[in-house]
């Protein structure tokens, strides 16, 4: 019996269990337990209700006590310049309205929120901008967000695995969500990603309960149906309004649920796939409207996001698969591409094709930034995960059956549980082993030296990020070799004199504190030179731009 079946069998004894109106519910059930021992089917972790609630307490509290290890670190652990994008816009908002704020430092903090970029609606920002009024300004606030949002996805993970596979795959999917150790650094960041991975997952669960009640038998159960209609079409529209590339995991995901229990033209009928599909645009297009043609400011924001060239550039696609492989696991990847082989329930198999061919557009469509932005495949992990659960349910059921007695189920547990642990530690180990916090002391002594006007031009890590954040000076920003390249590859040549003559006109010092960069970058190490020094040290050195080094 396939995975998707025992699934099924699964799913249809867990409701008859909960329904009292059938009167034949223990007959019922063990006629259903009985087809599934004689199809050679056992569950690890469902055999014991004992069993199956610590496991899923073990899951949950360690998943978030992992995340919540070095609360009070600062955010650079992970993409410091998108982190601090977002503490800088959420203090601005924070300060807007704060009380005991001096002036200079809510002006300041205003123009820094107000002059970044707004790609995407400031949703979690303002959430952690309202958390503020309580705790004070305090970043590990936005830690404790993100980190909830991603447990929250894990138990629909949870519930939407369980119903299309097994508990055992949904288990293993779980745990693979919530501790790999990629998932757990990315998953506490200060960025809008955490709750949108937590939206597209809850989706892909609301949208299958649909397919479990469409078409309804009763009134009440169609009444029950429009609920989940109109729950999926209100989160998947959430998910695309938190960042619009959501789109490609709401649609691919609702595509695969939906084509694998209805035929397309049945699906164009139903009125209540027409409410999701209304539910899922309105949001962002309303968005879009406002940005685009109302008030202007998104309209350059979506060039560069698909350059035609890098479709045809082998090293494109290597970059691309080291960065998937850095995000959810080469070997993770290989199993959960082997899972078509084991799962034969149509529905589960279509979702996971459905969630496959997303990823693959989306990767085509934002081409560049799919290489070279790892936290761009942070919703691929939930896709691997369902994609590892008909595999993980064979091997589970293997080994339930392979351990008969208690003790031998015992030990089986208690290795599983050391593999857990061990990459816990690891993670623990990761976390440990730098200490941020000593840098808002060095950023905030170098702003005080360049004082708090806007003459400065810096060479330093996350754009200058951390030096607007806790030195309170908003310099203009050398690029780096990245950048320089990425102008090369949309065929822009870059110009060192004139870039130079252009950022450091009327501005008088120079601060270098990547100096890795630097050295990627001799012609500007060679002009640098030719400046005096006007204060270093330990991780910075700062040039006056009005001296000639030697006078």
């Amino acid at each position: 019996m396939g995975s998707g079946a025992c699934a099924r069998l699964i799913y249809a004894r867990e409701k008859i269990v909960s329904h009292p109106e059938f009167i034949l519910n223990n007959a019922a059930r063990v006629t259903i337990d009985a087809l599934m021992e004689t199809q050679g089917y056992r569950s690890f972790f469902a055999s014991s209700r004992l069993t199956f609630v610590i496991t899923l307490f073990v899951l949950l509290g360690f998943g978030l006590g992992i995340r919540l290890f070095g609360l009070t670190d600062l955010p650079l652990d992970f993409h410091p310049t998108r982190q601090l994008l977002s503490a800088l816009k959420a203090r601005g908002m924070y300060y807007q309205t704060a009380p005991n704020i001096p002036d200079w430092q809510r002006q300041m903090s205003l123009q820094q929120w107000k002059t970044k970029a707004e790609v995407e609606p400031e949703v979690f920002e303002r959430i952690v901008a309202f958390t503020y009024r309580f705790t004070g300004e305090e970043l590990w606030v936005a830690r404790v967000y993100s980190s909830l949002f991603w447990i929250i996805g894990g138990v629909f993970l949870f519930l939407l695995v369980r119903d299309l596979i097994s508990t055992d795959g949904a288990v293993i999917a779980t745990a693979y969500y919530l501790f790999f150790p990629y998932a757990v650094i990315a998953s506490r960041s200060f960025q809008p990603d955490p709750l949108m991975v937590m939206l597209i997952v809850t989706f892909w669960w609301a949208v299958n309960r649909w397919a479990d009640l469409t078409p309804g038998p009763s009134p009440e159960r169609r009444g029950e149906s429009w609920v989940f209609a109109l729950l999926a079409g209100l989160v998947g529209g959430l998910a695309i309004f938190i960042k619009f590339y959501a789109a490609f995991f709401v649609i691919g995901g609702a595509l695969g649920v939906l084509l694998g229990k209805f035929s397309l033209r049945e699906l164009v009928r139903k009125p209540q796939v027409w409410a999701m599909a209304v539910l899922g645009i309105l949001p962002a297009a309303g968005y879009l409207f406002y940005g685009i043609v109302l008030r202007g400011f998104l309209s350059q924001q979506f060039s560069g996001r698909f350059i035609p060239a890098l479709l045809l550039s082998p090293l494109n696609y290597v970059q691309w698969a080291t960065k998937a492989n850095m995000a959810a696991g080469g070997l993770m990847i290989m199993v959960g591409l082997l899972s078509p082989f084991f799962v034969r329930e149509r529905r589960a198999r279509f979702l996971i094709y459905g969630l496959w061919i997303a990823y693959i557009l989306f990767g085509l469509f934002f081409d560049y930034h799919i290489a070279t932005h790892d936290y761009y495949h942070l919703p691929f992990i939930p896709i691997v995960a369902v994609s590892l659960a008909p595999v993980a349910d064979w091997f589970m059921s293997q080994l339930a059956s392979l351990t008969p007695r208690r003790w031998m189920k015992i030990a089986a547990y208690a290795i599983l549980s050391y593999g857990l642990f061990a990459t816990l530690w690891d993670v623990r180990n990761q976390m440990k082993s730098v200490d941020y916090r000593p840098e808002a002391a060095m950023w905030a002594q170098i702003g005080d030296l360049l004082g708090r006007g806007s003459g400065v031009v810096a060479l330093t890590q996350d754009y200058g990020s951390r030096l607007a954040y806790w030195g309170w000076s908003n310099p203009a920003i050398w690029p780096n070799s990245g950048d320089i390249d990425y102008h090369d590859v949309r065929g822009a040549t870059f110009d060192f004199k004139r870039t130079f003559d252009d950022l450091t006109k009327n501005k008088r010092y120079f601060l270098v504190t990547d100096f890795v960069e630097l050295n990627h970058q001799p012609d500007l190490k060679d002009q640098l030179a030719a400046y005096a020094v006007f204060q270093q040290g330990d991780g910075y050195i700062i040039y006056d731009l009005t001296r000639l080094a030697g006078k």
